[in-house]
């Protein structure tokens, strides 16, 4: 159900929708490596700031939930701005928070809204990006991704280091309204899923989701990818000043080297899929990703520099699995069901970032000497988590890549 796209009219489509992905992305990014400085200035510990990283990630479960049963019936562009209006709304809520609990209630609105437009992005690639460039697609807008890291993340560190740490939600509120205003000037209408006879019943288009073995596969295989990654990412910046040594106003490094990496290696990683086959390119960049995960995970204390390389392979194979991942994933889903799917999916991942996160902040605490304990636990579940997804990713049948969507044995 793919709609041809002019070639310029493709260019601005995809670049518009990293925009947005941009603003959302670092929206969630930014509390991780804002953690020092939150847990300094509310006087909150590990347990805390990790129920305040997992709350964005609760309610973007629930809201993906709740966005099955509506999702594929309303044009995509509208419904995708009315989001990012609302987003943009709780975002600035958070930027005004006057304590913790305030904050922690303002980041799960901001969750509510940002869960919705994650699967919705995806969604519109799928309906407007052929198959055969549908890797590449992802690639572009996973650059977002990269971007986050490489100008927004140490913008934001810069800004929350001299204007405190409400200025970086401030500053992606606004910049939720430029991509408001670039969405009405360069998003298509996609309304072809709407031709279709609706379902009767709300939860009927959620039901046939999951009635189908292939879905039910392609959302498992998306939930142990985001375990795996979300047990350990919350806490990098956490573990990096409290047991490497890294100074805090070092951290901004982490991720505009990483950030700068995977800028690069993630449009080469899209083209790469497309051409050797997208679950063959995940499965050998996500068993390379086993090895910075380990050695980020039991780090001792040691210089920048080599924090540096470790943290950038980490980034650029972790983000980078999830290129030709997302395009497994969103190919697996009935085009006339795929905004229901991805909201579904966007439900699943957002869960199983929240559990991850949880967990993760229940296996380690803070030391008397203030270090983080546990963290070698955590990477372990994310490496067990990470084997499963590799093994797993075969079992999931895509349509429209010229084989036969038959069950896989």
């Amino acid at each position: 159900m793919s709609v041809e796209l002019p070639q310029r009219t493709e260019r601005f489509f995809l670049l518009t929708l990293a925009g947005i992905q941009f603003g959302h992305v670092l929206d969630f990014m930014i509390m991780m490596p804002l953690g020092p400085i939150l847990m300094a200035t509310l006087g909150i510990g590990t347990h805390e700031f990790g129920l305040l990283v997992a709350s964005y990630s609760f309610s973007a479960a629930a809201s993906g939930l709740l966005a099955a049963t509506f999702v594929d019936r309303f044009e995509r562009k509208r419904l995708l701005l009315a989001c990012l209006l609302l987003f943009a709304l709780a975002t600035l809520a958070c930027g005004l928070a006057p304590n913790y609990s305030a904050l922690l209630v303002a980041r799960g609105l901001a969750g509510v809204f940002g869960g919705i437009l994650g699967a919705l992005i995806h969604t519109m690639i799928g309906d407007a990006i052929p198959f055969a460039r549908r890797a590449r697609a992802s690639g572009v807008v996973s650059s977002a991704f990269s971007l986050s890291t490489i100008a927004g993340v140490p913008l934001s560190l810069w800004l929350a280091n001299h204007f405190g740490w409400r200025s970086p939600f401030l500053l992606i509120a606004g910049l939720s309204l430029l991509f408001i205003a670039a969405g009405l000037r360069w998003l298509p209408d996609l309304r072809a899923h709407l031709a279709g006879e609706r379902p009767a019943h709300p939860l009927a288009a959620s039901f046939a989701v999951l009635g189908e073995a292939n879905h039910r596969r392609a959302l498992l295989f998306s939930a142990l990818i985001i375990f795996s990654g979300f047990t350990v990412i919350p806490y990098i910046t956490v573990f990096a000043v409290n047991n490497v040594g890294i100074a805090q106003v070092d951290i901004p490094w982490v991720y505009l080297i990483g950030g700068a990496a995977t800028f690069v290696s993630a449009r080469l990683i899209g083209r790469w899929a497309d051409r050797a086959g997208k679950i063959e390119v995940y499965r050998r960049l996500a068993l390379l990703a086993s090895v910075p995960l380990l050695v980020l995970t039991h780090a001792g204390q040691w210089p920048l520099a080599g924090w540096l390389v470790v943290t950038t392979a980490f980034f650029v194979l972790i983000s980078g699995r999830m290129i030709p991942a997302m395009a497994v994933i969103a190919s697996a889903a009935q085009p006339r069901l795929r905004g229901t799917f991805m909201s579904l999916n966007g439900t699943v991942q957002s869960l199983a970032m929240a559990l991850a996160t949880t967990l993760a902040g229940f296996l380690i605490s803070t030391g008397s000497d203030g270090r983080i304990v546990g963290y070698p636990a955590v990477g372990y579940v994310a490496l067990t988590a990470n084997l499963l997804a590799i093994w797993f990713v075969g079992r999931v049948v895509m349509h429209g890549a010229g084989v036969p969507a038959k069950p896989a044995s």
